[in-house]
């Protein structure tokens, strides 16, 4: 007996082809608005131009256990990124699209609105991605150690990126509009680039605080990426606290995401 496949040589060419056309018109409109571009990509670059600029900030600092000040904002720049991209920007864009029903008019076009989604997330990792490689070889420029645990250094920038997609679709999921949407991405913020060291760097916190940045998705973020650069595999905890967060919040928006 022979068996067909519903799978269409033409059917599959015409979807890739119209989700890259949503694609290329979804990054268009996120390159055509300056607030977006500037937060997400511009201002972490040019802060790390800034320190690089100050000599007391490149060398070494026992208070640091011999890194830099530089070096050790280095993750930290990366993962105000991520956080920008995909909780602060991310959510309120699709909450948009939701309360003006452009979600629902997609549902009945063949382009679904999952499609929206993935474009979406791609655009916003695809802007972490350019923006970590900048700031990765403006560190080289400014004479900041290259990852030596290279393989683990990409696993915990995976795994950083992954946990704040989760928390930006879930902010979206629980948004009901826009405005909602960038209460709580704005409020998340603070907190979340706290416990990742942008005020106070990790090593410097008290061992309460540290211990409770190590269980947090931006602190454990920042903490595999530093060991990576000093050449050190990233702690497993940190790697499945990341893995936690990214499953627990990508499940849950799964579950309660709603597309009108």
């Amino acid at each position: 007996m022979t068996t067909t496949t519903d799978r269409h040589p033409v059917a599959d060419n015409y979807r890739r082809t119209a989700f890259r056309r949503l694609l290329r018109t979804e990054a268009l409109l996120f390159a055509r608005t300056p607030m977006a571009v500037t937060w997400s990509a511009l201002l972490p670059v040019i802060a790390f131009i800034v320190l690089g600029c100050i000599p007391g900030l490149r060398e070494s600092s026992k208070d640091l256990n011999g890194d830099s000040y530089l070096a050790a904002y280095l993750p930290i720049l990366m993962a105000f990124s991520l956080v920008m991209s995909a909780v602060n920007l991310l959510p309120p864009t699709l909450a948009l699209y939701r309360e003006k029903g452009i979600l629902r008019r997609l549902s009945t076009t063949p382009a679904p609105a999952a499609w929206l989604l993935a474009a979406q997330a791609a655009i916003f990792a695809g802007v972490g991605l350019v923006v970590s490689v900048a700031l990765f070889a403006l560190g080289i420029g400014f004479d900041v150690s290259v990852p030596r645990q290279f393989i683990g250094f990409v696993l915990s920038l995976v795994l950083l990126g992954a946990a704040t997609l989760g928390i930006g679709l879930l902010v979206t999921a629980v948004a009901r509009t826009s405005k909602a949407a960038n209460a709580v991405s704005f409020t998340l913020f603070f907190p979340l680039m706290f416990l990742a060291g942008l005020w106070v760097p990790r090593p410097l916190m008290p061992s309460v605080l540290r211990t409770v940045s190590d269980y947090s998705p931006l602190g454990a973020g920042v903490g595999a990426l530093q060991d990576s650069i000093a050449g050190h595999w990233p702690p497993a905890q940190n790697l499945l606290v990341l893995l936690a967060w990214a499953v627990t919040t990508g499940g849950l928006a799964v579950r309660f995401f709603r597309w009108q």
